[in-house]
């Protein structure tokens, strides 16, 4: 098997806190390259045991975090749970979705996303000038709806939603 079938996703466990957290700073290295810049950034690349220990804090409780896994290391993840917003009527929120480079383009993105939000309606926030993601949920039925935060490490960041389908039941 080769791609994205070669690698299995399955919920995160506690023993995952280190690769996790090593796969997250290395996403943010790969996926932002280019588009965030800045001493705030470049500290947050440093910062890999703090990132690991957030992880270990994380996945001690109740999470809704998955990990995709090649070969014994963490290749991706993905982690959704409850809306944030108080202004937004969407019960859930997709925290994070991240693959590794070498991985893009091969389906993985999509199954992370289906494992942790399946065709759920829900929001998430992507960094305003990272067109492949904003491209990536646009595929999967997200707008963005106008709102904008920033972050004094990332930037500007938008908001996209996934309304329900007219007419779907709920299941």
């Amino acid at each position: 098997m080769t791609g994205a079938e070669a690698v299995q996703i399955r919920p995160a466990g506690p023993d995952d806190a280190d690769p996790l957290g090593r796969c997250h700073v290395d996403c943010w290295r790969e996926a932002y390259r280019g588009l965030v810049d800045g001493p705030g950034f470049r500290a947050e690349l440093t910062r890999v045991d703090e990132r690991v220990e957030r992880w270990r804090q994380v996945l001690g409780g109740p999470h809704g975090t998955v990990v995709a896994v090649s070969d014994g290391d963490v290749v991706g993840f993905a982690s959704a749970g409850p809306q944030r917003d108080d202004d937004v009527d969407l019960p859930l929120e997709l925290y994070a979705l991240y693959v590794r480079q070498a991985r893009w383009g091969t389906g993985l993105g999509h199954r992370l996303l289906e494992a942790v939000v399946r065709d759920a309606p829900g929001s998430l926030w992507v960094l305003g000038t990272n067109e492949r993601a904003r491209t990536f949920y646009s595929r999967h039925g997200y707008r963005c709806d106008g709102a904008e935060k920033h972050d004094d490490v990332f930037g500007t960041e938008v908001r996209m939603v996934r309304r329900p389908v007219a007419g779907a039941t709920a299941g």
